[in-house]
């Protein structure tokens, strides 16, 4: 019996690392696809299911570099940054120092002053989906003064004047992505912390998670790749500032996937708040939300996805609870289209 044992435990092992093998070989061949259609594109992607990690990278760092992009590249993850920013928020919620359900009202910092007609009107988790009501930044508007580095006169005071000079919440309940929603979203870490937001990431993620090349404030390093907008244009990677709980982490495919496995794991404390975020908190005809994260389903998975894309870079992040898989995909060029297609091949072919 024994005998038998060892043997059905050696074929299930060597099954799995068949299975294994063949899935990033169809993952790498339609990465590659997309890449010679895409030549100006550089992409570095990492798969994980149960456990076992996979990375395929095609594309130089940049124009006048031959240095290979690779697993370890630097890019922008852009508002994947969101994911997580409400995996901390779910972490104080099970700390209890907060609860999904507060109004934010207790937990701003002074110096926003609510109109009456907002008042215990808005919660964290309205802030979390993205149904807050609240006005955003006008990004419009700031790209047209600074298209390198548009966010980088948005202060403390821009926020509050936005907030504070708000009377109404006009579409309070519907969806509408919102940036200011989740720089709040990092003042109220920073207050119930009493610790600026890059020092309860490290805290509570990239620390415990020995993440070394996940980036805040301090990003010139090497291995960096370089971003291009959508028309082809050399794209600054987009400077620290006050809305980096929106979008202002830096990444690469190995730390994301180191990411994925805390987050599918639920004995971790970001795999536990990683089941709060993917709860379901706002529903219409075209979307279902948790916190900072996108929930699809179809007749067989449930999965979870957030897109980002900076100035100079696209990415995604997606994962599946059920069946222990997980990919991130970056892309050195803004070019959403690219990322969607990305995403639908590997889905319809490999994994659905």
């Amino acid at each position: 019996m024994k005998t038998s044992l060892k043997f059905l435990a050696a074929l299930l092992l060597i099954s799995n690392i068949s299975f294994g093998q063949d899935l990033s070989k169809k993952i790498d061949s339609i990465i590659k696809l997309n890449y010679q259609k895409n030549p100006e594109a550089g992409i570095s992607v990492g798969f994980i299911k149960n456990n076992e990690e996979f990375y395929t990278a095609y594309g130089n760092l940049n124009g006048e570099s031959q240095t290979e992009i690779n697993k370890n590249s630097i890019f922008e993850i852009a508002s994947i940054t969101k994911i997580l920013t409400s995996n901390l928020i779910a972490q104080a919620v099970i700390e209890n120092k907060i609860k999904t359900d507060d109004y934010i009202d207790a937990f701003l910092p002074k110096e926003y002053v609510l109109h009456e007609n907002l008042k215990n009107k808005i919660k964290i988790s309205d802030l979390a989906s993205h149904q807050s009501g609240l006005p955003d930044i006008d990004f419009g508007k700031l790209i047209e003064k600074n298209p390198q580095q548009p966010i980088s006169i948005v202060t403390e005071k821009t926020l509050t004047d936005i907030i504070n000079n708000c009377t109404a919440l006009i579409d309070k309940g519907q969806y509408r992505y919102s940036t200011i929603g989740y720089t709040l979203l990092g003042q109220i870490l920073e207050k119930v912390y009493q610790k600026s937001y890059d020092e309860i990431i490290a805290d509570k993620i990239i620390t415990p998670l020995q993440l070394t090349n996940t980036l805040t404030k301090d990003f010139n390093v090497k291995n960096t790749t370089i971003g291009h907008n959508s028309n082809g244009g050399i794209q600054e990677f987009l400077k620290w500032n006050v809305t980096a709980p929106a979008g202002l982490v830096k990444s690469n495919a190995s730390d994301m996937v180191t990411f994925l496995k805390a987050l599918l794991n639920k004995e971790t404390a970001i795999g536990k708040a990683a089941i709060i975020t993917e709860k379901l908190f706002y529903k219409d005809k075209n979307r279902e939300l948790g916190l900072g994260i996108n929930i699809m389903t179809d007749d067989k998975n449930t999965i979870y996805l957030k897109t980002g894309d900076s100035m100079g870079q696209s990415s995604i992040i997606c994962y599946n609870r059920a069946k222990n898989w997980g990919f991130i995909i970056l892309l050195n060029q803004r070019n959403s289209k690219m990322r969607q297609n990305l995403l639908n091949e590997i889905y319809d072919t490999v994994l659905k």
